[in-house]
């Protein structure tokens, strides 16, 4: 069972995530974007992936090495939301399996 702590701090992290969309929505909604802004604010979600994941690149972590070659795999290959999805699975399965 998950602790009241972990509740709450996963509730806060959340609706700081959910709000950040709204402030964007309402922050843009009667504007008009020029080019290089749609680019800018389309590759956005993609560089805060890569972030996330470019750590594990100087890993001497086997299943992290491992999880990031499904990850790069599955980038190459699929939309974001199912890569996100396979990234974790892959991540904790591996981690769970091949650590210890």
């Amino acid at each position: 069972m998950i602790s009241w702590t972990s509740l709450l701090a996963i509730l806060g992290m959340l609706a700081v995530t959910y709000s950040t969309r709204l402030l964007g929505f309402f922050a843009f909604r009667n504007r008009v974007l020029s080019a290089r802004a749609k680019r800018v604010m389309t590759a956005a979600p993609g560089c805060v992936l890569i972030s996330v994941i470019a750590p594990h690149f100087v890993s001497n972590k086997p299943h992290e090495l491992v999880a990031l070659a499904i990850t790069l795999l599955a980038a190459s290959r699929l939309p974001m939301l199912p890569t996100v999805l396979i990234a974790v699975a892959s991540s904790g399965l591996l981690g769970w399996l091949m650590a210890g």
